[in-house]
């Protein structure tokens, strides 16, 4: 039976530098059921997550603000003067989120006032949702159940106190007790009202429907804070419109955990405003109505003078008639002044609302000096008449329009003292407050979906980066582009695990993996075996040159499978009928007696100090033409013994007895003992492990061996695997037996 390494056709080794997308695609494969699994595990966190979270939910409104009709007593400015009115919808958004509003809004729910129900973690919340009674094992815990509630009927405390959280307990039997931080308070009855710390606290519970140990937090909040958290809740945007055009329709929206809280704020809300839109219309009615109240007494003493002038200048003329021109004057006289007399109110208020460089206020301007230049040439038309009919049309004139003007206010106050008793305002509540019929968060199925991809991605980052930053060898192509030939490439035994127990001595801070059995002789047909037989063929070739039958196996670092491959390459050619001693030179921590079922004690230590011969050390393997020596006790000075003419010595006789001398020896880059042993032996093979020894370490292990005058003949590659990441990236490798 022979055994034969063959590899499917494939590119050259990708550079250190150089990212190879195939290998990247097996690293993916090769750990596909560990993405499955953390993925799914996110998944179901995310499941739990969505069906444990607080939900969230909103309820909307609708409110109307029509266009403003002025009750102004000159009329709307801004219609006269085309002003833009859509601006009044910002106001009105600024208005509802404004303070005044949602601070009144607090007063009236007194949501400055919170209580807290204490909850199990994670799960307590979830739990009181869904209605779920106090166990009996939970008699007495503070946590809140389903079906437990409290609620207050008052609860005031001083301003120093604001902010403070305050534990009331459940006594039982309507009960409770009050603590600060702590600190008892005192008791109280369900109903009654309590003070504490000399009246600091005034409590009322209206009711108290929870099991004896329940504890709930309350807390006042500052008023400030109270309306910032609302605020916070509350949106308010128009509806509809283009971007120059306002339909005067807003939406109010409020989100929360209490269906029934939300709903009742949000309608509060709509009715503050609705009530102080009201108020300010009926402020505005009142604020005019004053003003005109004032001016009609004067106007009235004005037109007693005016009709006093008149009559007096008809006794002393003797009656003066009018003719047909001056009864014409005189009425275009009243409607000039008519109309400057209202030009004179609207610049009154223009005034304090713009400069008089505002395009309306000169508007107003330019139409008053249009009405005083008639008004000019109605007097020279009046100054032609004569001297009777001049004097009868001024006192006339004079009359009549005072007249018509104290005739006008009076009408005005009757039309506001109308508006007043009936004002409205010019908002209206179109659609009362209504809670969605789910809630808004979270949001489970996009919760679900995101948890699951951050899993996955997760998962392949960091099956990625490890595979980026985990430069070991895979492929003998990399180890011969260091200038070191591959002898064999041994697959990773399965069967060879098995043999392998964790071994821990006191002065070891942790354990250490050695081989209890040779694997040669448990299961011969291993396809570790087969490649270590083809090794075997290999070297017997190769060490035909050689100068001695010794042959040295180490290795860059520890772990790597160096005595593995010393015991078993000893066991497969002792079958092949060969004699063989396998050394454990590895006085520190070699373990080449534990596959052989023996101690340490009594090996090469005790040889090279001279504390025991060569026939005392020498111990027989598990077959025939096998035999071993342990490491012995451990020597304080491992280096200086190998170092020491006995080792020469002991090589020399071995070499005399044995076909074949295996010396297994200690990392090349953590100590010097193997390239003193190295020295002494014609035929050196480094052992290099799949994945774990990186191109660079090669490298360096093979300096340092060449600095102390040692070349090492070839490399084994150990513990290779099949995996999908070396299929892509560097070739798949098949044992197979003929």
């Amino acid at each position: 039976m022979t055994d034969s390494s063959q590899s499917s056709p494939r590119a050259a080794a990708p550079a250190d530098d150089e990212i190879d997308l195939g290998r990247l695609f097996g690293l993916l494969l090769d750990h596909k059921w560990l993405i499955i699994a953390v993925t799914a595990l996110f998944a179901f966190a995310g499941v739990v997550y969505a069906l444990l979270a607080t939900p969230v939910y909103q309820a909307d409104a609708l409110v109307q603000v029509e266009r403003r009709s002025s009750i102004s007593p000159l009329g709307d400015l801004g219609s006269i003067f085309g002003e833009e009115t859509d601006s009044r919808t910002s106001a009105e958004v600024q208005i509802l989120r404004s303070r005044m509003v949602l601070g009144q809004v607090v007063d009236r729910l007194e949501l400055d006032t919170v209580v807290t129900p204490a909850s199990l973690p994670v799960l307590g919340d979830a739990l009181r949702r869904r209605g779920i009674e106090r166990p009996g094992f939970m008699a007495g815990r503070a946590a809140v159940w389903g079906g437990e509630h409290l609620e207050l009927g008052r609860f005031e405390v001083a301003e120093r106190l604001r902010g403070e959280p305050l534990t009331l307990e459940s006594l039982g039997e309507g009960r409770y007790r009050l603590r600060l931080e702590g600190r008892e308070l005192g008791e109280g009855q369900v109903g009654q009202l309590a003070q504490f710390l000399d009246g600091a606290i005034e409590l009322r519970v209206a009711e108290l429907t929870a099991a004896s140990g329940a504890e709930f937090t309350l807390t006042k909040r500052s008023r400030a804070a109270a309306i910032r958290s609302l605020a916070g809740r509350f949106n308010v945007s128009e509806v509809g419109g283009g971007r120059n055009a306002s339909t005067g329709m807003l939406s109010l929206t409020l989100t929360g955990t209490d269906t029934r809280e939300i709903k009742h704020a949000l309608d509060t809300v709509a009715e503050v405003f609705l009530l102080q839109n009201v108020e300010r219309q009926s402020a505005e009615a009142e604020q005019s109505l004053e003003f005109l109240q004032e001016q009609a007494p004067e106007l009235r003493a004005q037109l007693s003078a005016a009709e006093d002038r008149l009559n007096d200048y008809r006794v002393d003329m003797d009656s003066v008639d009018l003719s047909s021109e001056s009864r014409a004057a005189i009425e275009q006289f009243i409607e000039i002044e008519r109309q400057l007399n209202e030009l004179e109110f609207q610049e009154a208020e223009l005034a304090q609302r713009f400069t008089r460089d505002h395009p309306s206020y000169q508007a107003l301007l330019r139409q008053k000096r249009y009405l005083q230049d008639e008004r000019a040439q109605l007097n020279q038309r009046v100054n032609q008449l004569p001297a009777a009919q001049q004097e009868v049309v001024r006192l006339t004139r004079d009359v009549e329009v005072t007249q018509a003007i104290y005739v006008n206010v009076l009408n005005k106050v009757q039309e506001l003292q109308v508006a007043k008793a009936g004002t409205v305002g010019n908002v209206r509540i179109i659609d009362d407050a209504l809670v969605g019929p789910g809630p808004i968060e979270p949001r489970k199925p996009l919760i679900v979906v995101l948890a699951t991809l951050l899993g996955g991605m997760l998962s392949v980052g960091v099956v990625l980066v490890r595979g980026l930053l985990r430069r070991g060898v895979e492929s003998p192509e990399q180890i011969e582009e260091t200038g070191l030939p591959v002898y064999a490439t041994v697959p990773l035994s399965d069967a060879q695990q098995q043999l392998i127990k964790r071994i821990k001595h006191k002065r070891d801070r942790k354990g250490q993996e050695v081989a209890t059995a040779v694997l040669a002789e448990k299961a011969p047909a291993d396809t570790s075996i087969e490649a270590l037989r083809s090794l075997r063929t290999s070297l017997h070739f190769a060490m035909m040159e050689a100068g001695d039958n010794r042959l040295v196996i180490t290795g860059p670092s520890p772990g790597i499978g160096k005595s593995f491959v010393a015991v078993n390459l000893g066991a497969v050619c002792a079958q092949a009928g060969q004699k063989v001693l396998v050394v454990d030179a590895d006085m520190r921590k070699g373990h080449v007696h534990y596959a052989f079922g023996g101690k340490s004690e009594g090996g090469l230590s005790e040889l090279l100090s001279g504390k025991a011969g060569l026939h005392e050390v020498i111990r027989p393997g598990n077959q025939e033409g096998l035999s071993y020596i342990s490491r012995g006790n451990v020597p304080p000075n491992p280096s200086e013994l190998l170092a020491h003419q006995r080792f020469s010595e002991f090589l020399a006789q071995v070499s005399e007895q044995y076909d074949l001398v295996i010396i297994d020896t200690p990392p090349v880059l953590a100590v010097t003992d193997a390239a003193v042993v190295a020295k002494q032996c014609a035929t050196t093979l480094m052992v290099v492990r799949f994945q774990l020894n990186p191109v660079k370490e090669i490298q360096i292990a093979t300096r340092r061996l060449e600095n102390a005058g040692v070349s090492p003949k070839g490399a084994i590659l150990n513990a290779m695997e099949r995996k999908a990441a070396t299929y892509y990236g560097y070739g798949y490798y098949n044992y197979s037996y003929k």
